[in-house]
């Protein structure tokens, strides 16, 4: 089944509003002819408004969010609403990333609860999902990813899936400039979809997207792109760079 693949940069906190006009008109210029590819840029929350009035033009890269609360509004300081992010037009919201799970320690049942509302105003998930090395070497890679996604999942309907993403990440190959291999990669991409046939079934399953995260660099995308299971990417530090952003994309969407 074909799936059409996609490219999200994720600046985490990185690139105030100025910074990313200058991004969006650099990567703007670079963009010509036909995309085979859909593309998402996640922004930090005060640069999104800038972003979404840059990426007017028609070209279709849509913008989102690195995260959202999973309360609808009152005396929760510093947390954004998923009515706030659609106000902007943000189309895309990332939870579940790792940083958040090990720096900020959401469980699944708070990646679960920001799922839900995201959906509830129609916000399209890119869903994060990833090991340890330590839980990997321990042999509980399957283990750990079922849990995620049984657990994040829980109450998300098979049409909710229907425009969104899981981003398989090893949290061993996040910014530290190792990158699993494609073999390692797409053993865990079809592992991810055949949890996804149990809990929804084989069309749903066939159609899900699922992006692969850490280290994503122009030299390895396309051998990444390759393999059957991955459709695409969710990339940090090598998206900073228009150039780079571009050439990972162009390295790894289908001529």
């Amino acid at each position: 089944m074909y799936r059409r693949p996609i490219f999200a940069a994720n600046w985490k906190m990185n690139k105030g509003p100025s910074d990313t006009e200058a991004f969006a008109k650099s990567f703007l210029n670079k963009l010509t002819g036909r995309q085979t590819s859909d593309i998402v840029i996640a922004a930090p929350f005060i640069s999104l408004a800038v972003l979404t009035e840059a990426l007017r033009d028609g070209r279709g890269i849509e913008v989102a969010a690195q995260n959202c609360s999973q309360f609808d509004d009152g005396a929760y300081t510093g947390e954004i609403s998923v009515k706030m992010l659609r106000e902007i037009l943000v189309r895309h919201v990332i939870i579940g990333h790792s940083e958040r799970r090990s720096i900020f320690g959401e469980t699944n049942a708070i990646i679960n609860a920001k799922m839900i509302k995201a959906r509830q105003v129609g916000l399209k998930l890119i869903f994060c999902i990833g090991e340890t090395l330590e839980e990997r070497n321990a042999g509980k890679l399957e283990s750990i990813l079922r849990s995620q996604i049984t657990e994040g999942l829980e109450g998300i309907t098979a049409h909710d899936l229907e425009d969104s993403v899981i981003a398989y990440e090893p949290v061993w190959a996040i910014g530290t400039g190792v990158t699993a291999s494609a073999e390692q990669a797409q053993e865990a991409h079809a592992f991810v979809r055949s949890v996804i046939t149990d809990l929804y079934g084989a069309e749903v399953s066939g159609k899900l997207r699922i992006q692969y995260g850490g280290s994503v660099k122009p030299n390895n995308a396309a051998e990444l792109m390759a393999c059957p299971d991955i459709d695409g990417a969710l990339i940090g530090g090598a998206s900073l760079d228009a150039q780079s952003f571009y050439d990972i994309i162009q390295n790894g969407s289908p001529s």
